[in-house]
């Protein structure tokens, strides 16, 4: 089957997203320059409510409009932050991912007006943050430090900084790369500091499965070290099956060497609690590996404090 002439992509419509589907659109006409794309913008329900995600389905809060977009047939591909997406269920019959492109940084960054560190800030900082897994490692680390919550996109976020409703952010440093906002950066945590998201800085092209002709025209856009690393993530967080309030870390690296590893955390949501498990693939298939690390932190007692969390 012969790639199409169009492709419509599906996104949500925040700034960033929409950088995103730039970047997919530039590289694909690099490899592809008689594809012509098209961009179909959606409103997510994440996106619309700045509450609690628990509150309204959180797993998918970023995804379901994008996905029905996508099913229904307004929209050809889709791209995702793929630690939106969530990994304890299946994608939604009839799609598959066609591609994993090359992995962005991981990690998160400070931000501070006055550009201090994170060890600098002054007991009872307001931290602006509504990530369980921040605000639980924040606890652990700098309990002198004051999480408050704050939702929405990262010029949103900013835009709340600058108005005092927080003294800091914590934010992802892919994110600012993508909103050309590098600029406000006062630190960047490195992940022995600051655990990531599972998924952090990959972007995910998802298509129909029927799509043959698309999934040959994007699959050149995939990496192959970033899928082997996003496998891993995604089954370790499908065996853990947590929930939207339960603070879980993680990631998985290629090394110059081509040997996977994978380090992940479960934490209670003051951050008293952590769980490690650090494991080398070496002969194990990615999938296996994300298996193997989150039955290490089952035996710890992974299951106990994540059901333990209300949700």
């Amino acid at each position: 089957m012969s790639a199409p002439g169009t492709i419509r992509i599906v996104s949500r419509d925040s700034p960033m997203a929409l950088a995103q589907v730039d970047r997919v659109r530039e590289e694909l006409a690099a490899v592809r320059p008689g594809v012509r794309t098209e961009v179909v913008p959606v409103r997510t329900t994440g996106d619309k409510w700045l509450g609690d995600l628990s509150q309204v389905d959180g797993k998918g809060a970023f995804t379901k409009e994008v996905d029905a977009s996508l099913l229904a047939g307004e929209a050809d591909l889709a791209v995702h932050c793929l630690k939106d997406v969530p990994a304890d269920r299946p994608l939604p019959a009839g799609t598959v991912f066609a591609a994993f492109l090359k992995r962005d940084d991981i990690r998160d960054a400070l931000v501070h007006p006055g550009g201090l560190t994170l060890d600098r800030l002054a007991p009872g900082t307001r931290i602006g943050t509504s990530s369980v897994r921040r605000v639980a490692q924040l606890a652990a680390t700098h309990p002198h430090l004051r999480c408050v919550p704050m939702r929405g996109n990262a010029n949103r976020r900013l835009r709340k900084l600058a108005d005092g409703e927080a003294d800091a952010l914590l934010l992802a440093v892919s994110g600012l790369e993508r909103i050309g906002r590098t600029d406000v950066i006062s630190e960047v945590l490195s992940p022995e500091v600051m655990m990531p998201p599972i998924g952090a800085g990959v972007l995910a092209l998802q298509c129909r499965e029927g799509d043959s002709g698309l999934i040959e025209a994007v699959g050149v856009l995939g990496h192959p070290d970033t899928h082997r690393e996003a496998d891993a993530e995604r089954m370790f967080l499908h065996v853990l099956q947590g929930h939207c309030n339960s603070p879980i870390a993680g990631y998985a690296r290629v090394d110059r060497g081509g040997e996977l590893s994978l380090s992940a955390c479960v934490f209670t949501p003051d951050g008293k609690t952590r769980l490690n498990a650090h494991e080398w693939a070496g002969r194990l298939d990615p999938a296996t590996l994300g298996t193997s690390v989150a039955v290490a932190l089952l035996r710890q007692g992974a299951r106990e404090i994540i059901d333990g969390i209300p949700h």
